[in-house]
């Protein structure tokens, strides 16, 4: 009991197996069981090989074996052009998909060059009014458009002036020309 249901999920997953790979039919490898035996191969080979069968019956004037043969080459032909039909139209809409996508990058492109053309003239139509706001001083009284207070942090910070380098005084060694604080002044006079 248990055999014939494993056997029945092996089949049906085979089926399911098979019928996902659809557009893989071109290349894909059969065994066909055709009246001579077993004919194995993708199904250009098969229809080949049942053609060049026919072709034998019909030399050796059997016209029921050979059309049996043209039966089984017409269905891998069957099988075959919907396959390629398949990927034909598969092919088409990855190549509309593929052309509206590069329409759109195309328009995308088109509407941010023309933002960047109109930036740079709108800037400058802004400028002067943007400097006059910033460089003029706040009018007294409290006559300012904005709410905004001038704070200190807001405004730039002088560089401090550094003061110049000075060279150090030469020490002198031992002790001597040392001078006290009374000695200098006297030596002066």
């Amino acid at each position: 009991m248990k055999s014939s249901r494993s056997r029945s999920r092996s089949k049906s997953n085979r089926n399911r197996s098979n019928n996902n790979q659809g557009g893989n039919v071109v290349n894909r490898v059969f065994d066909s069981s055709g009246p001579e035996g077993k004919v194995r191969g993708t199904p250009q080979q098969i229809i080949e090989k049942y053609n060049q069968l026919a072709r034998d019956a019909q030399l050796s004037n059997d016209r029921v074996a050979a059309e049996n043969f043209q039966q089984h080459a017409e269905h891998y032909t069957r099988l075959l052009s919907e396959a390629q039909r398949e990927i034909d139209a598969r092919r088409e809409e990855q190549e509309r998909q593929n052309r509206e996508r590069q329409a759109e990058r195309d328009r995308e492109r088109a509407e941010r060059q023309e933002r960047e053309a109109s930036q740079p003239a709108e800037q400058q139509h802004n400028q002067p009014a943007n400097t006059q706001h910033q460089d003029a001083p706040a009018p007294a009284g409290g006559d300012q458009d904005s709410n905004l207070v001038e704070t200190p942090e807001s405004q730039p910070k002088p560089r401090p002036k550094r003061a110049p380098r000075r060279k150090p005084k030469p020490r002198n060694e031992g002790g001597e020309g040392e001078s006290s604080g009374g000695d200098a002044p006297e030596a002066a006079e």
